[in-house]
């Protein structure tokens, strides 16, 4: 029999009872899984902020790793209620907060962060939540072991920060390390490169390594937990009376990630292309009813016009270059473009005219990338300008470039409220259409794209076959 893989995330691990919905679900499956889990909420983030402080301030290290201690003590103390075992429990813990301490240390004492150290040390968050869910699921007679990415051959690429997987050398390897019928527990966001370096794979990488790990062993199905109700036509915080979306294409789940949508990382359908592996969303509150809300997978509902959801980003920001021939001058967009990849600044998207260069970036790297311009600008460019306060609106559906006067619906819809569309993008993918409208409109330019694609006749037919 296939196995299952079975991500739980952060959202998933915040209070005793989050693991105690988590327990329930496993015993719910009664079968052999591979569970991946990322770091306990907020902890990736309290490690990301600790390294700059250490690096100046050795009396930080005592005090992060008490935190974690006293944190991990209390999961433990609330969940384990045998004395021995819980005692037990206290010591690996202990062993694996000494080995980062280690780390942070060596940080301090060099007064550098080194990239394999950052990873590293950023890894911790995972390896926690890995080592203590494998007790606790002990304690609840259930037969976990924790597999770690070093130990089961799950090998990168060799880059920092944002690796992928090299699926050629690690299949074999990590499907072999998990053919025994029992519970694995993984630690997600990261793997090992061929020098046995830890390599990230990227903000909210757990998703991406999960489906990795699915593909290396031809899951049945990966399926994801969180506290959301699947795929919705739309934000249901903006929108109360969103639609349920109950089964999607690989092609429309990258799209809503990519444009904003929370419930996957953008990368995590690429390894399960080849094999066609399902993705399955449950909601953790629902724990132990293995019934999921939204499934994933290579078709959608057979219709090549089905328009499935309108999101959103905020984390959004337009770097214009302007100059007399950018657009066309040789080599200036691919020195822009190579500086900013030095510097791990990355580009969303580019859109060029013979005198501008539109660079979409994250909202966050807007400054530093500002500022690179500012210190090296090629001689043709004259002006940098930022924009930020920025939203981008995406409509998905598969095949929706192929809809006839879907794009004037659009943009008519949108303009009628009176709101300023600075870009409009259709025929990039055959399953996204955006606009860009700045912050302060996106929710009314949200509320009445879905109205006119969701809550009128244009796509009533469609609607149901999805609802």
């Amino acid at each position: 029999m296939k196995k299952i893989v079975v991500k739980f995330g952060g959202s998933n691990l915040k209070s005793k009872e989050d693991i105690q919905k988590i327990i329930k679900t496993i015993k719910g499956y009664d079968r052999s899984l591979v569970i991946v889990v990322s770091a306990f909420y907020g902890i990736t983030n309290f490690l990301t902020e600790g390294l700059e402080t250490v690096r100046r301030d050795d009396k930080h290290i005592t005090s992060m790793i008490n935190y974690l201690k006293n944190m991990k003590r209390e999961t433990l103390e609330e969940n384990i209620d045998d004395e021995e075992i819980r005692s037990d429990a206290y010591t690996k813990i202990k062993e694996r907060l000494e080995e980062l301490e280690k780390y942070l240390l060596g940080i301090h004492y060099i007064g550098e962060i080194p990239e394999f150290v950052e990873d590293k040390v950023l890894s911790y968050g995972e390896k926690l939540s890995s080592l203590m869910l494998t007790l606790i699921l002990r304690n609840h007679d259930i037969d976990a072991v924790e597999a770690m990415p070093e130990d089961i051959g799950l090998v990168t690429d060799g880059a920092f920060r944002n690796a992928s997987i090299d699926f050629e050398k690690s299949s074999d390897k990590v499907k072999k390390a998990l053919h025994k019928d029992r519970v694995f527990i993984v630690p997600g966001f990261y793997g090992v490169s061929d020098d046995g370096k830890v390599n990230l794979l990227g903000r909210g990488g757990s998703d991406y390594s999960a489906a990795a790990i699915a593909s290396c062993i031809d899951a049945e199905s990966l399926d994801v937990w969180k506290d959301v109700n699947g795929y919705m036509s739309a934000d249901p915080r903006l929108i109360p009376n969103a639609r349920k979306i109950k089964k999607l294409t690989y092609n429309e789940a990258a799209e809503l990630s990519y444009f904003g949508a929370k419930i996957l990382h953008p990368r995590t359908v690429e390894p399960l292309l080849h094999n066609e592996i399902p993705v399955r969303i449950f909601n953790i509150n629902n724990a132990g009813i293995i019934d999921p809300l939204s499934v994933i997978c290579s078709s959608g509902n057979g219709n090549s016009s089905d328009l499935k959801s309108v999101t959103y980003s905020d984390s959004f920001a337009i770097l214009k270059l302007e100059g007399a021939g950018v657009g066309i001058k040789e080599g200036i967009l691919a020195k822009v473009t190579s500086m900013f990849d030095a510097n791990r600044i990355n580009i969303k998207s580019v859109v060029t005219s013979q005198t501008a260069i539109n660079i979409y970036l994250e909202s966050p790297d807007l400054h530093r990338a500002v500022t690179l311009l500012e210190n090296n600008t090629p001689h043709t460019i004259t002006s940098v300008i930022p924009q930020d306060d920025l939203s981008i609106i995406a409509l998905v559906g598969e095949g929706l470039i192929h809809s006839q006067g879907l794009a004037y619906k659009m943009i008519g819809a949108v303009a009628e409220q009176g709101i300023d569309l600075k870009i409009v993008s259709l025929g990039a993918s055959d399953s996204a259409a955006y606009c860009v409208v700045d912050r302060k409109d996106r929710e009314e330019a949200v509320k009445v794209i879905h109205k006119t694609f969701f809550e009128s006749s244009f796509s009533s037919s469609s609607n149901e076959r999805t609802s």
